[in-house]
C-alpha cells in the first residue's frame, strides 16, 4: 500500500494538469490564480517568491510545481483529511478541495457518506467514509459535485470544463479506489 505522502505525490500532478497556468479571466470570483492558487491564498502563504517584500501578482506568476506542493499539501490535502481517506476518495476530496474549497468538500464528504455536514473531519466522518466501498464514495461525490457546478450563475461560462475536470477525476478516482497502488503518467 502507498504511504500517505505518496498518495499525495501521485496525485497533485493530476490535480495541476486540471489548474493550468496563470490566468485571470474576468468572470472568474477567484481572480489571477497560477496552478490552481489564488492572489489570495498567495498572500495567506506569505509566497513572496520575488523577493520584494510584498506578494503580488509577479509572485504569482512565479510559481512552480515545486513552491505550490506545500500549500497543496498543508491547505488542502491535510486540511480535508485527505491523508485518511481511501486511495482514490482521497484524491476526489483533494481535487474538490482546491476547485471548492476545504469546507465544502468536507460538507459534500460527509452528504455522500449518509453523516451531518457540520464541515468538520471527526471520528464518525472517517468512520462512515472508510465503512463505504470506495468506489460508490467516488461516484456519490461525482454526482453531488455534478449538482453544485450545475447549480452556479458561471456554469454557462465555466460548466464545460468542469464537467470534463470532474469526469476526468472521477475516472482516476476511481481506478485508484479499485487498484490502490497502479502508478499512472499525468
Amino acid at each position: 500500500m502507498l504511504s500517505e505522502r505518496a498518495r499525495f505525490q501521485r496525485a497533485l500532478p493530476f490535480l495541476l494538469r486540471h489548474e493550468g497556468g496563470f490566468v485571470n479571466h474576468p468572470r472568474d470570483p477567484g481572480g489571477a490564480t497560477n496552478l490552481g492558487i489564488t492572489l489570495g491564498t498567495a498572500k495567506a502563504w506569505r509566497l513572496d517568491l520575488d523577493g520584494d517584500g510584498d506578494v503580488d501578482v509577479a509572485d504569482l506568476r512565479l510559481l512552480t510545481p515545486t513552491t505550490a506542493a506545500p500549500v497543496y499539501y498543508d491547505g488542502y490535502w491535510l486540511k480535508a483529511a485527505c491523508d485518511r481517506l481511501p486511495p482514490g476518495v482521497d484524491y476526489m476530496i483533494f481535487d474538490l478541495a482546491v476547485n471548492s474549497g476545504t469546507k465544502r468538500a468536507i460538507r459534500y464528504l460527509q452528504r455522500a457518506a449518509g453523516v451531518a455536514e457540520d464541515g468538520i473531519v471527526g471520528p464518525k466522518t472517517i468512520a462512515a467514509a472508510l465503512a463505504l466501498r470506495p468506489e460508490r464514495l467516488v461516484d456519490r461525490l461525482s454526482e453531488i459535485r455534478e449538482e453544485f457546478y450545475r447549480s452556479l450563475s458561471t456554469f454557462d461560462t465555466f460548466g464545460k470544463g468542469w464537467l470534463r475536470r470532474l469526469a476526468e477525476v472521477e475516472h482516476l478516482a476511481t481506478v485508484w479506489a479499485t487498484v490502490p497502488n497502479v502508478e499512472l503518467a499525468a
